[in-house]
């Protein structure tokens, strides 16, 4: 399988503080392609770069076996771009704003009319072709957000945070679309705060912090490389506020992370620590309502890798 991007020795900086250290990474042909990073790890610096919206300090990106600096009109004429913030015109309807981005790709005439009703009815938007978007609800304005990234059939698509503030049906559809164009041929750059989606589409994943690619694998070959961590989960009341300082001089615990119901307790596998965990939270008082012990999950292994949580 061919690569259909080959990045190379990236670097960015801005000032003295370097945003992207030397990353390399391929992406091959047919690939659903997760890009994971928290907030400030680099992500969205080397997407821009990726779509030749922002210039590299040094290194090299090949699309197609072709360097998109000296190539840039071949580079826009193959990536399609789904941005995070949406890009679309609230005073033009569905119609107008998909054919506007496709006739930017150079399509014309009949071959552009007929991109921009195919790229509608693959959102399940043909029927709303002379509505207004100040009119859609966010799932609908995010559809239409990836129609206009896809009427001008692009080889690479790059969908960062697609479903950010949506509902779960529109989520849903969302995903459903993102493997059926792959099914079709497309390979995808997809990234997301939603560890869920990651694991259900994306098919090799690429963690990176701080600027580097830190493992990158599929899933199994990701949550292979913590095969020494167990993840417990003990369910807490409420409301409770917990000492979580006291649970990570335990020893084994790797980390503690607080949600509403539960504590997440990260922990080396050999060492034999539930007992003691338990009797430290009954000595802080908290009232404790589950203990479960479940296998890594790829949530599991970015926390133990980069030592924060995605949506940090």
């Amino acid at each position: 399988m061919s690569n259909v991007l080959e990045i190379r020795n990236l670097t960015k900086k801005f000032g003295d503080i370097i945003v992207v250290d030397n990353m390399t990474l391929n992406v091959r042909e047919g690939e659903i392609f997760g890009f994971l990073g928290a907030n400030g790890a680099g992500k969205s610096t080397t997407i821009n770069m990726i779509a030749s919206l922002l210039r590299s300090t040094k290194g090299e990106i090949h699309l197609l076996g072709k360097d998109i600096k000296k190539n840039a009109k071949f580079a826009k004429m193959n990536i399609g771009i789904v941005p995070q913030d949406l890009a679309i015109y609230e005073d033009m309807t569905a119609y107008e704003n998909v054919y506007f981005f496709a006739g930017l790709y150079g399509l014309r005439g009949t071959l552009l009319k007929e991109r921009t009703e195919e790229a509608l009815e693959f959102v399940g938007l043909g029927d709303k072709h002379k509505s207004f978007p100040k009119n859609f609800s966010g799932g609908m304005k995010r559809r239409l957000n990836i129609a206009c990234a896809i009427a001008h059939q692009p080889k690479l698509i790059i969908m960062d945070e697609p479903t950010v503030g949506i509902d779960p049906h529109s989520r849903n559809y969302i995903l459903n679309s993102v493997k059926k164009l792959n099914e079709m041929g497309c390979t995808i750059i997809y990234t997301s705060h939603y560890m869920e989606e990651v694991e259900e589409i994306c098919t090799n994943i690429a963690i990176i912090d701080h600027g580097k690619v830190i493992a990158e694998g599929t899933k199994e070959q990701l949550k292979a490389i913590i095969t020494d961590s167990k993840e417990i989960w003990i369910g807490v009341k409420p409301g409770d506020t917990l000492q979580l300082e006291s649970l990570k001089t335990i020893q084994g615990v790797v980390s503690v992370r607080q949600e509403e119901q539960a504590l997440q307790i990260i922990s080396k596998a050999e060492v034999n620590n539930l007992n003691r965990i338990i009797q430290q939270l009954i000595k802080d008082q908290v009232e404790i309502r589950s203990v479960e012990e479940q296998a890594p999950n790829l949530e599991t292994v970015f926390l133990t890798l980069t030592g924060r949580n995605l949506r940090d």
